[in-house]
Parts: C-alpha cells; sequence; structure tokens
C-alpha cells in the first residue's frame, strides 16, 4: 500500500513544480510585454510636441547623415551597442526650415553643424535654398561650430553671422575622388575576375581589374568634379561675398595663411572673411541668449530643437483630400525585396503599384538617390513607372545626388526629370563581372572535375575558368543590354539611339551639364519636383505623402531603442581617419554580396556625390 502510493505523491510533486514553472514563464513573459507596451507609452508620451515658446529660434543641429531615408536598423546593433553613424531626413530638415518661415513664433534660426557627418553637394544646396527663403522672410540666422569641414561651411556660410570655436578651423579642400583598386590583392591570391562591358567610360569594374585609374575615367571625373567644385565655390561666393573674394587664395595658400596667423586656424578663417567672430561654447550659448531671449526657468537661450518641431509639424498639418504620393528610392539597387536603404526591385515596383492604386494619389514623385545596380531589378521598377502613367497619373523624377546607370534607368519612365545642378547621373552603360576562383583553389591543393550534359553546364561556376561559349553569350547579352539601355533613354528623352550613344558610353555627368545634353528636364529639388507634379495633376490644395513600407513593431521599437534622436546633446564622435579607411575598404567589398541580379547584368556607376 505505502509503495503503490509512492508513485502517484512523486506526480504529484512533478506537476506542481511543472505548473509553478509554468505559470513563472507566463508571468515573465507578460512582465517583458508590459515593459514593452510601458516602454512604447513613455516614448509616446515623451515625444508629444510641447507649447512653443514665443520669438524662439528654431535650432537644426543635423547629428549624422542627411538622407533621403533612414536604412534599416537589425537587432545585432543593440548588443554591438549602435549601428554607425546616425542618419537625419534630409526632408525634416527643409520642412522644417521652410515652416520656420512663416511661423510667428519662430523669429531666428540657429544652425550647429557639429554633429552633421556628411552629405553630397546636392543635398546642402537644397537646405541652403531653403535658409535662404527663410532670410527673405527677414528673420535672422546664426551659425557656430567647434570647426567646420567642408559640407559643414557650406551650410553655415548661409547664416547672417558666423562663428567658430577658438581651438576651430574652417577646412576647404576641394574634391576628389580616389578608389581602392583591388587588382593586386586579387593577383596575390590568384583570383581573375571576368568582365564583360559596354561602354567606354563604364569603369565599375576597374578597381577589380586595374592598378590604377584608366584615362577615360580620369577625364570624365576630372570633368564632373571641376564643374562640382565650381558650384561649390558659387554658392560661398553668393552667400558670403566677403569670403568669396579671397576663396581661391584661402585653398591654395593654406600654409602661407595659417604662417600669417601665427598658426592660429580660427584667425586665419576670421581674417580671410570665412567667419564673423570667435566664440568659446559658453559664450556662444550668452550671445544666442543676449539676442533671443532665456529660455525656461532662465537656462540657456529660447528655442525648439528640430526633433520636437517636426513632430509639431506632422500633427498640425491639414491634410487635404488630394495627394501627392512619394516613392523614396535610396541606395543600391537589389533584386527581390530589401529593407529601407536598399532599393529591392519588387519593394519599390509595390509601393509604386499601392500609390497607382490610391485613389487619393493624384501624382507619383520617384526620389531618387542611386548609383544603380541589377539591370533586371531596375526595369522591373522602371516598368511599373510606365505602368502609372498609362493609368493616367502623373510621374515625376526627382533626383537626389546620385541618379547614375541603373538610377538613370528608373527614372526613364516619368512625365518630367528634375535634377538638382549638381546630381550624379548618366553613366549609361552596362557590365558583367564574374569571379575566377580556380587560382587560389589550385594553390590550396582543391581540384573540380565532373560532367555535364551540354557544354555550357556548370559554364557560370566561379571554382572553374569561364568557359569560351559562355563568354561568348555574356558578352553578345551585355551588348544587347547596352542597345536596349540607348533604346530606353532615346523613347523617354526624344533622341535618336546614335544621339543617345554620343552621351553615354558609361560617361557621367553633373546635373546642369545632363540639362545640357538632353538628359534630364528642368533643374531642381525636391520642392520643385512636387510643385511641378501637383501642376501638372491640376492640384491647387494638396497633401505631399511618403508611401513606405510600414514598419513592423519590432523595427518600430529598434528604432526607439537605437536612434538617438536630432537633439545637439547627442552628437557623436568623429570617426578616425583609420576607422573611417576600414570602413570604407569593408564597405567597398562588403558592395560585392549585392549583386544578385538573375542574369548577372548590372547597370551601376563607380561615382561618388561631390
Amino acid at each position: 500500500m505505502e509503495r503503490s502510493a509512492r508513485p502517484g505523491v512523486v506526480r504529484r510533486m512533478v506537476s506542481g513544480v511543472w505548473r509553478a514553472v509554468d505559470r513563472l514563464r507566463q508571468l515573465s513573459l507578460n512582465l517583458l510585454f508590459i515593459a514593452v507596451v510601458v516602454f512604447l507609452v513613455a516614448g509616446w508620451w515623451a515625444s508629444r510636441p510641447a507649447p512653443l515658446p514665443t520669438d524662439a529660434a528654431l535650432l537644426v543641429a543635423p547629428n549624422g547623415n542627411l538622407v533621403e531615408q533612414r536604412s534599416a536598423k537589425s537587432p545585432i546593433s543593440l548588443i554591438q551597442g549602435g549601428e554607425g553613424i546616425h542618419q537625419v531626413l534630409l526632408r525634416d530638415v527643409i520642412d522644417a526650415i521652410h515652416a520656420a518661415a512663416t511661423d510667428p513664433h519662430i523669429k531666428a534660426l540657429v544652425v550647429e553643424t557639429d554633429g552633421m557627418s556628411g552629405a553630397g553637394l546636392s543635398k546642402l544646396q537644397e537646405v541652403a535654398a531653403a535658409i535662404a527663403e527663410f532670410r527673405k522672410a527677414g528673420k535672422k540666422v546664426y551659425a557656430w561650430g567647434k570647426h567646420y569641414d567642408q559640407a559643414q561651411y557650406y551650410l553655415a556660410a548661409h547664416a547672417d553671422e558666423v562663428f567658430v570655436n577658438p581651438d576651430g578651423y574652417v577646412l576647404i579642400n576641394g574634391f576628389g575622388r580616389f578608389p581602392t583598386y583591388f587588382k593586386g590583392l586579387f593577383d596575390q591570391v590568384g583570383v581573375k575576375m571576368q568582365v564583360f562591358r559596354v561602354g567606354t567610360y563604364k569603369s565599375f569594374v576597374e578597381p577589380y581589374t586595374r592598378s590604377d585609374m584608366s584615362p577615360e575615367d580620369r577625364e570624365a571625373t576630372k570633368l564632373y568634379l571641376d564643374a562640382a567644385w565650381q558650384a561649390y565655390q558659387a554658392g560661398i561666393v553668393a552667400a558670403r561675398p566677403k569670403a568669396g573674394a579671397g576663396f581661391a587664395r584661402y585653398v591654395s595658400e593654406a600654409p602661407e595663411l595659417l604662417a600669417a596667423a601665427g598658426g592660429d586656424a580660427a584667425k586665419m578663417a576670421l581674417t580671410a572673411g570665412f567667419v564673423d567672430g570667435i566664440k568659446t561654447a559658453d559664450e556662444w550659448r550668452e550671445y544666442l541668449r543676449e539676442k533671443l531671449g532665456a529660455g525656461a526657468e532662465g537656462k540657456g537661450y529660447k528655442h525648439v530643437d528640430l526633433g520636437a518641431y517636426v513632430d509639431r509639424l506632422r500633427e498640425e498639418a491639414p491634410h487635404p483630400a488630394a495627394k501627392v504620393g512619394v516613392v523614396v528610392a535610396q541606395g543600391s539597387i537589389v533584386d527581390g525585396e530589401q529593407p529601407a536603404g536598399v532599393i529591392g526591385g519588387d519593394t519599390v515596383a509595390s509601393l509604386i503599384r499601392q500609390a497607382r492604386e490610391d485613389d487619393a494619389i493624384k501624382a507619383v514623385v520617384l526620389r531618387v538617390d542611386s548609383p544603380g545596380g541589377s539591370a533586371t531589378a531596375s526595369e522591373v521598377i522602371r516598368r511599373e513607372l510606365e505602368l502609372t502613367r498609362q493609368a493616367g497619373k502623373t510621374v515625376v523624377v526627382s533626383m537626389g545626388s546620385v541618379a547614375a546607370s541603373g538610377g538613370y534607368w528608373i527614372s526613364m519612365a516619368a512625365d518630367e526629370v528634375w535634377a538638382s545642378p549638381t546630381t550624379i547621373t548618366g553613366s549609361i552603360g552596362i557590365f558583367a563581372m564574374l569571379p575566377d576562383l580556380s587560382g587560389p583553389m589550385e594553390k590550396l591543393g582543391l581540384s573540380v572535375d565532373g560532367v555535364g550534359t551540354t557544354p555550357l553546364s556548370g559554364g557560370l561556376d566561379p571554382r572553374r575558368p569561364v568557359d569560351p561559349q559562355v563568354a561568348n553569350v555574356l558578352q553578345q547579352t551585355i551588348e544587347y543590354g547596352y542597345r536596349r539601355f540607348l533604346a530606353v533613354v532615346g523613347t523617354a528623352r526624344k533622341m535618336s539611339p546614335e544621339a543617345v550613344d554620343e552621351v553615354a558610353q558609361g560617361r557621367v555627368w553633373l546635373g546642369s551639364q545632363a540639362k545640357e545634353k538632353g538628359l534630364v528636364d528642368k533643374l531642381g529639388g525636391l520642392d520643385a519636383a512636387l510643385k511641378s507634379a501637383a501642376a501638372r495633376a491640376g492640384l491647387t490644395d494638396y497633401d505631399v505623402v511618403y508611401v513606405e513600407k510600414p514598419m513592423s513593431p519590432r523595427d518600430q521599437l529598434l528604432a526607439r531603442l537605437l536612434d538617438n534622436g536630432d537633439e545637439p546633446d547627442g552628437t557623436q564622435p568623429r570617426p578616425s581617419l583609420v576607422e573611417t579607411t576600414l570602413a570604407r575598404l569593408r564597405s567597398e567589398l562588403q558592395a560585392l554580396a549585392l549583386w544578385n541580379d538573375p542574369g548577372h547584368m548590372y547597370l551601376h556607376c563607380l561615382c561618388e556625390a561631390p
């Protein structure tokens, strides 16, 4: 009797322990869920727009790169403690400055550029144009920096008054493009790159097949960099004439001017008229306090941060029934579905289709900021735009910093194409490149052998040299692809294939040059393109909406956890030169992993936005 009772007791004990563990598990999950909800609610509550002070300044202190679209963040970033350089939406900066120009609560603009990591010249020009409109409204603009690099100074120069820290400087060093060439490394390990291309100036493959810049690439690069440099100087001269008078000497005779200033770079900038005064951070804050009044509880100066102002702007904006939809295409063009920051052919096509099928959206603007990529994915996007036009909706393309090669291809189904004067565009050419890894495999004592049903079987296997028949097929395919590119551009631009070929061959142009060559219709930024799209659609009262893939709850949580926003207190440390160089090398090699075109054909430009 006693023995038979023991198993029952044991079962009851095990069952009790299991129920306790299960309840503990449920309790832990519930607590985690509650914590997440509390975090999101607290974030929402904290982000609610606070009342605007009267006669305040709008503080524009971008913390990170100015981008058209934020890249998706990965969960591993939580473990790594962040994901590199932060990103600030260009449209947030521009929209805030435009709204502040007519906002009675805002009487001045304060620009602090220390946190801005980078931006293409075309983006800087769009922000500078917004600052100019702000000044036309009779409101003052003040700028300060611990130091200014070339991009930072372009924005600061458009202020009424510019100040620099006593230990600071204004570094103007011109534009350059210096790719890393990997052929020597590949030769050492025995890797060969099999290249098939059309276009004398199609230089994307050169870092993998040469050890230096080709004469053709050098010629084309110098042409567009010289034009961009002239545009940069013209912008500084127009905004700040007293600096413009000695601009060329400030750059070319920097050692002599610095010696004359006793090695004091801040004094050198002041003498040359690049800044109006030298102030420490506390002196700067006190100066703003005198100009704008004391802030809340007598602390600091009266101002509102960009992030808080944008939140209020979005919340209070009217929402007319008619809309102009904006689809952003930023990054390399890749086949299939891709996260934000990379142009997935299927992803962007789906967004365009969504805009087309939305009856409230009367016009679509494709904002392109891309050097190109997959030929297949580029055509998927272009075709979707073509269908949108056939459905009777206006389609306008607005080119950002870069809209070249595949970025230009996807622009060829628009009623109108706008480019910034310093947009990099063109690069009409095509190539295929396949790695031959037979050399390093042989060094490792590895061999490949087998049989196939046809001479082409295994012809694209990177472990073996490319079969001559496969090479012949690829070259013919590339040549046909180039003729197709010429035809697509010719139809869109109303040019003969021969006329397109004269400005093609992979050659890169600035927007102003492309306008002269007939490759774009008009020069201007996104705001001008939006107004043109609305006018073409017959709209006078309309809302601008961004058609984007909705963020999942997980992505929203990650964004809140990883993004420190645009606040000046969150300014990220400037990376060292070694860190920057290593990151660039890693990025150049990792870019090869994005090559997933089914036909191995690519419309990609090896070009950098100045």
